[in-house]
């Protein structure tokens, strides 16, 4: 008897602890948020956020209100849509919300890097030194030399002609702002006086390649990210991961000139804290990624919407041209390709105001936090809720600020002057009368905001400024449709269209 009161007794140990682990014992407690488990035990909501994150969060917003928690996939989210929330929880002690637990995971699984404790801080110290301030102007005049490289060298030649030419818009901005920022970044093929030429054949070849294999990972990540992907897919990820560690590796980089101080500084960083080479030449595809993997397909957005309205291209091509002449760099025959500089890309509040906007429509990141204490949040309308230890936080402004008609009217218009006011000066934004501060968030917030993202606006400014500056630009299809935007990829940073488009460019002169 005694034996068989041991196997129940057991049994019943077991079918507890695995219902706690699937989740159905659950239980709401006072002052926590409605909770919503699904009818899945373990994965809750999991295929319904993955379909369509933005749908669900909305419907579950009406559902419940502005704070919720759901399962997904063994993990209780707390989603708050409440931006006047954003501020306690994006500068809440890290022994409190840690965003690196979620992060270090996702990093390892999608590109094979294991951060170390000193990662943030090699990261923010590097970034500040050499992509902000005086370090971002030595970096703006590095990224506009392979422009030239990649776009002008042609013109510059004598061999462009005053013709139409027509390529999809999508492919050619991701191409050509991916290449610049990598060869700004990673350096460029090494020359000796007379072969400079072909040096800088070899870097349009050699970037090229890899921006095609790239592209090849690039659809593979959100899946890979949710770890979804078939076996054959799978396959593939591991290959292109394994190709990258290589052309990117720190033995090939050393033989590279012009290796931006960002790439060196942080690869000499992680040695001197005892990551192995191998190690470092995976942070190095990690950094490639997070670097370039947003900024293409944001250019691509912002030149479409331009030609897409009239109004905001005349704005723009205008202030583009006047900041030209007024700084003895206007266009004209015969002359050599314009030269931007820093300067001149603070000079352009509309071209500012336009990147926002469109950045306001595309750019769809989630901000997870680990919660590793009980946390108190309160809203806008006084309700305090607790948020449980071991839960995640998470906020998707997308949803809760970027497309919300309360503080931003016609939010699904593109309004390239909504973020300034008449006199050129930056405008406020409010809901039910009070002003915010997280009004627009494509680069997050907080300690785990983008430390590159005044590098990625440069990028982007410094291509649309050339490409309006030296050519005429029009959609092939002048009532070409916005395209659907690829729901797979919320989450994730800018989103990219399901189609390409068709466009015509050809030189001014």
């Amino acid at each position: 008897m005694a034996l068989w009161v041991v196997l129940l007794c057991t049994l019943i140990a077991l079918l507890l602890g695995g219902l706690y682990v699937l989740g159905a014992l659950r239980r709401r407690r006072p002052n926590e948020p409605p909770l919503d488990k699904g009818t899945i035990p373990w994965l809750g909501h999991a295929l319904d956020f993955r379909k369509d994150s933005s749908q669900f969060l909305k419907r579950m917003q009406r559902k419940h209100g502005d704070i919720f928690t759901v399962l997904i996939g063994g993990y209780y989210f707390t989603f708050v849509m409440d931006p006047f929330c954003f501020g306690a929880i994006v500068k809440e002690s890290r022994s409190k919300l840690d965003f690196r637990t979620f992060a270090s995971k996702l990093v390892q699984q999608v590109f094979g890097y294991k951060p170390i404790e000193a990662n943030h801080r090699i990261i923010h110290t590097s970034s500040t030194k050499h992509l902000m301030g005086d370090g971002l102007t030595v970096m703006t005049q590095a990224t506009m030399e392979n422009f030239q490289k990649l776009m002008l060298f042609n013109l510059s030649s004598g061999k462009g002609k005053r013709v139409w030419q027509e390529d999809s818009l999508f492919y050619f901005c991701y191409n050509v702002v991916f290449r610049a920022g990598y060869l700004a970044l990673y350096g460029t093929e090494p020359h000796q006086g007379a072969e400079k030429e072909k040096a800088h054949e070899q870097d349009r070849i050699r970037s090229n390649q890899l921006f095609h294999e790239f592209r090849k990972y690039d659809r593979l990540f959100p899946r890979l990210a949710y770890a979804m992907l078939p076996p054959k897919d799978k396959t593939e990820a591991e290959r292109l991961k394994r190709l990258f560690w290589s052309m990117l590796s720190v033995k090939k980089s050393r033989q590279k000139d012009n290796i931006s101080g960002w790439i060196s500084d942080q690869e000499q960083l992680l040695a001197a804290n005892g990551v192995p080479e191998y190690m470092r030449d995976r942070f190095m595809f990690m950094m490639l990624w997070a670097s370039q993997g947003n900024t293409g397909p944001t250019a691509f957005w912002l030149l479409f919407y331009l030609m897409k309205h009239p109004e905001a291209m005349k704005a723009v091509k205008d202030e583009v041209d006047k900041v030209s002449r007024e700084n003895g760099q206007e266009v004209k025959p015969g002359s050599p390709p314009i030269n931007i500089t820093r300067d001149m890309l603070n000079q352009t509040p509309f071209l500012d105001s336009a990147l926002e906007e469109t950045l306001r429509l595309v750019a769809a990141p989630i901000l997870i936090r680990a919660v590793l204490q009980d946390i108190s949040l309160k809203t806008s309308s006084g309700t305090e809720y607790t948020v449980r230890k071991g839960d995640r936080v998470a906020l998707f402004p997308h949803v809760s600020v970027q497309m919300n008609p309360e503080i931003h009217p016609e939010p699904h218009k593109f309004k390239y002057d909504r973020f300034i006011n008449p006199d050129g000066t930056k405008k406020d934004f409010y809901k039910n009368g009070k002003r915010l501060k997280y009004f627009n968030m494509p680069w997050g917030a907080g300690v785990s905001i983008c430390p590159g993202r005044f590098f990625a606006t440069t990028e982007i400014k410094l291509f649309v400024f050339l490409m309006l500056s030296h050519y005429d630009l029009e959609l092939v299809n002048r009532e070409e449709e916005i395209p659907e935007i690829d729901i797979s990829r919320w989450g994730f940073g800018t989103m990219q269209p399901v189609r390409d488009v068709r466009f015509r460019y050809r030189p001014h002169f």
